[in-house]
């Protein structure tokens, strides 16, 4: 168990949050949610010890074995891949090391041989003769195969260092386990095998996240960091994002009488505990829904932008976009080959590939910013598309414009008035004085939402997109994805959010080296389907 009590932190004049006090059970796993800045990364540091809070004090089960997913991705260089897991129970491993060290020992003394024998038992009744395959195990649970678990960890890439450094967080079933965005750089199957494993682990998981479809699965508690204070509230994410909604929408209609908004809240209620039986954790979510009060739920502090795409200039036509043998080799390395599709009137494909480096070299081609390509496409006469690039650099590096001079660069009336620029800046809640910032010091987020101005500002009636939510908060990703579900034209997209994928997509492509899988279903359909497992494995193979 952890108890906090009567915590605080400042920074100068600045209060995160002030006079918390929580308390995290066993079996339970909390997801820490707030808007950008609100400090979810600094409480978990707080937790692990990393930094004092201002006041108040964190307390721990005694014997309780905390475990932390390490950010370095290069303080393990050194060591092996297996080694570097098992140093994920430093208790066990110090026995390790020492163990090794007298059995080294060319003067082996009768002293020696006593501590040996402590040590060795000491191994066995923490399961030491089986951390090197439960460490092998979890590796390759999370990808990294058998052939790697040998080299040093500085042999390996980056994303294959998240995995390994998870691993060593996830080793050794901790009491109480630590993790900031454990999620980042995984693909499908490594996340679905995490979400189970989180699933059915009993022991405190405090986790911060911006996939809503990790927290909703992984999560029996939300704590809301709003207004300098912490909450818990039962459920997952979504329960807690539209129990919030509904509670502003409450408040907000000061008419409705108090036995209608009862009853409206007990619908809810009613609604999502009976969800609650597709989950794992189904029995105590459910018993714990059914215990809320109904004074609890609050409406939230959070702001959202308003990002809506479907003022577009020109209603577009049944011809969208024809795509005829497309083919893209770098270095060397066939991209994807042969690449034929037509799109429909309405469709949302979200576009997938192994390799994230193929997806923008198929977007790069379309937008027209590559040249160097094989085959044809042709847009329809009525399609003004726009774009959502990974790589937004070039749209602000080494300009001095202030946020409204940018933006009026990119809006398709001329006599556009600064009120109107501002307008659209507003909805991205760039408000007041703020719009005069210069582009060239804007944060990664609030790039991503100069860029959503401008998409919006150009009226286009086909929107693309390559990983939109990053660098974006979970109050702009659901903003994103609503817009993206409302908009009524057609638009093709990249994006490793479950939720927005699953919410949006009508259809799925995936590029592959040799050719295409092209399927009109939704994204689980497509991910949870034999025969397109099999067709993936098939389409991958080198030929």
């Amino acid at each position: 168990m952890i108890n906090v009590s009567n915590l605080s932190l400042r920074f100068g004049k600045r209060v995160l949050f002030e006079d918390v006090n929580l308390k995290f059970t066993s079996g339970n796993c909390y997801g820490i949610i707030g808007a950008n800045g609100a400090g979810k990364s600094t409480f978990l540091k707080i937790i692990s010890g990393e930094i004092d809070p201002s006041t108040g004090s964190v307390a721990f089960t005694p014997g309780e074995r905390m475990s932390v997913l390490k950010q370095n991705h290069y303080e393990f260089d050194e060591f092996t891949v297996l080694e570097t897991i098992m140093m994920g129970n430093q208790e066990l491993y110090k026995i390790m090391k020492e163990k090794d060290e007298i059995y080294m020992k060319e003067d082996f003394t009768d002293a020696d041989g006593e501590r040996a024998g402590e040590l060795e038992s000491l191994f066995a009744e923490m399961d030491g003769w089986n951390a090197e395959s439960n460490a092998a195990t979890l590796l390759s649970n999370l990808g990294i195969k058998e052939e790697q678990h040998y080299k040093q960890l500085k042999e390996l890439d980056g994303n294959e260092k998240v995995r390994v450094l998870l691993a060593q967080a996830l080793f050794g079933k901790p009491d109480i386990l630590i993790l900031d965005e454990p999620t980042n750089d995984l693909d499908i199957n490594t996340i679905a095998w995490l979400e189970d494993f989180l699933a059915s682990y009993e022991a405190i998981v405090l986790v911060v996240s911006h996939d809503r479809h990790f927290l909703d699965h992984v999560c029996t508690h939300i704590v809301d960091i709003d207004f300098s204070k912490m909450t818990i509230y039962s459920g997952n994410y979504t329960f807690w994002y539209e129990s919030s909604q509904l509670a502003l929408k409450q408040r907000t209609d000061q008419n409705k009488k108090m036995e209608d908004k009862v009853k409206e809240l007990q619908e809810f209620i009613r609604r999502f505990s009976a969800n609650a039986s597709k989950s794992k954790q189904a029995t105590s979510r459910k018993k714990a829904l059914d215990k809320i009060n109904l004074d609890e739920i609050k409406p939230s502090n959070r702001k959202y932008p308003a990002i809506m795409f479907n003022t577009y200039d020109r209603e577009p036509g049944d011809q969208i976009l024809n795509v005829e043998g497309l083919s893209k080799t770098v270095n060397g390395e066939v991209f994807f080959k042969d690449i034929t599709f037509m799109m429909n009137k309405g469709d949302k494909i979200a576009v997938l590939s192994q390799n994230n480096l193929v997806t923008t070299a198929f977007y790069e081609i379309l937008t027209g910013r590559d040249k160097d390509y094989t085959g044809d496409f042709k847009w329809g006469i009525t399609i003004t598309p726009t774009d959502m690039p990974m790589d937004n650099a070039s749209y602000f590096e080494g300009n001095n414009e202030n946020l409204v001079d940018w933006l009026r660069n990119y809006t398709t009336k001329p006599d556009s008035d600064e009120q109107f620029i501002r307008g659209f800046l507003g909805k991205m809640l760039f408000s007041g004085e703020e719009v005069m910032k210069k582009v060239s010091v804007l944060s990664g987020g609030e790039k991503m939402r100069c860029m959503f101005s401008k998409m919006m500002l150009q009226g286009a009636n086909f929107l693309i997109f390559d990983e939109p939510t990053n660098h974006l908060d979970l109050e702009s990703i659901t903003a994103l994805n609503n817009g993206m579900k409302d908009f009524k034209g057609s638009m093709l997209f990249t994006s490793r959010d479950h939720e927005l994928t699953e919410t949006v997509a009508n259809r799925i492509i995936e590029l592959t080296p040799n050719g295409i899988i092209d399927k009109l279903m939704t994204y689980d359909e497509y991910i949870n389907s034999d025969v397109v497992k099999a067709q993936r494995e098939e389409m991958y193979k080198v030929k």
